[in-house]
């Protein structure tokens, strides 16, 4: 049985009590870390994922990232997940550039058997699989839960999944990784073991605020930067920035009677993004929405409006960077897409 979602839920009446005015709304825009899905707990389709990237911005493409969207029903279970790939491309015909790219689901445990499924997806993709993600992300406190189908504990150690990690790499894939911050060894132990394989860490690399860790607990915060610190020496290894308005994140911006505006975020998140950006440099980190997942606590244009703050300082190239050239180059999607 699939445990109730621990997202918070949107709700359209409040996000729309704060209407801020677009920063640089000339800045070009990849975001490169979507989900699209139709649940009881709420419908992020094609229409409602243009409403966002239309509000303003120059969002100009996107990347899905899995979240078991549209399985078929029938046939072998490592094939399922074609239907995600099917389902995305049906529901987003009308917009060839959201997604212009989808991280899809093969399951890594099945060691070097998952070859032929990494092959079928690509087939099924039509050019646009650009990598694959498995859930990954656990924590010893069951208060720690970002999924509703956590993974088993140890999953990123087996030997079954860094053969299908390697698999990956030969297949010129990128692996997108959702871990939290107590497995952030686990990661580098993989990044060193497959030197080849592009790595893009999620959401900050797992930064926590509930359960045994508190977000104002100095100690838990440096466990988090040493640890990310020891990743980022990996030449291979890069970061998505966001992922805030996760529950395990800490922030409870939703319990307050109106959403927060651009300048509160970017206060909040400064201390993790310039700790990302200190380590990983605007070569190796990229900007990411995670909507509809983070929607239950701000808006699409204040997401970026809070990013386009927090990157203010940078000069023109390493802005590019983070909105949307790293991100390009990482998972191979061309740039005229972003400078014509």
């Amino acid at each position: 049985m699939v445990a109730a979602s621990p997202h918070f839920k949107v709700r359209t009446d409040w996000l729309q009590q704060v209407r801020e005015e677009v920063i640089d709304p000339g800045q070009p825009i990849f975001d490169c870390h979507h989900h699209l899905w139709d649940r009881p707990e709420g419908r992020y389709r094609a229409a409602e994922l243009a409403e966002d990237v239309h509000d303003g911005h120059d969002i100009r493409a996107s990347l899905y990232v899995q979240c078991r969207t549209g399985y078929l029903e029938e046939g072998p279970e490592a094939m399922r997940p074609l239907g995600e790939v099917y389902t995305i491309l049906d529901w987003c015909q009308a917009q060839p550039f959201l997604p212009v790219g989808i991280v899809a689901f093969a399951d890594l445990q099945l060691g070097d058997a998952v070859r032929p499924v990494l092959d079928a997806l690509t087939a099924a993709g039509n050019g646009r699989i650009v990598g694959v993600r498995n859930t990954t992300a656990w924590h010893p406190d069951p208060v720690v839960r970002s999924n509703p189908r956590p993974a088993p504990e140890g999953l990123l150690r087996t030997r079954s999944f860094l053969e299908g990690a390697r698999a990956v790499a030969e297949a010129g894939l990128c692996l997108d990784i959702w871990a939290y911050q107590n497995q952030l060894a686990e990661v580098l132990a993989l990044a060193r073991a497959v030197p080849e394989l592009n790595i893009v860490l999620d959401h900050c690399g797992g930064p926590l605020g509930i359960g045994p860790c508190r977000m104002d607990d100095p100690d838990s915060f440096a466990d988090w930067r040493n640890a990310l610190a020891d990743l980022a020496a990996e030449p291979n290894v890069m970061i998505k920035i966001g992922g805030f308005g996760l529950s395990v994140m800490g922030y409870r911006y939703a319990d307050a009677a109106c959403p927060p505006q651009s300048d509160r975020l970017a206060d909040d998140w400064r201390p993790h993004v310039e700790t990302c950006l200190d380590l990983f440099g605007s070569g190796r980190a990229m900007f990411e929405s995670n909507f509809p997942v983070d929607k239950g606590q701000f808006s699409y244009r204040t997401l970026w409006n809070s990013f386009k703050r927090l990157a203010s300082g940078c000069d023109a190239w390493d802005r590019d960077n983070l909105f949307w050239r790293t991100a390009a180059r990482c998972y191979g999607i061309d740039e005229t897409v972003f400078t014509t």
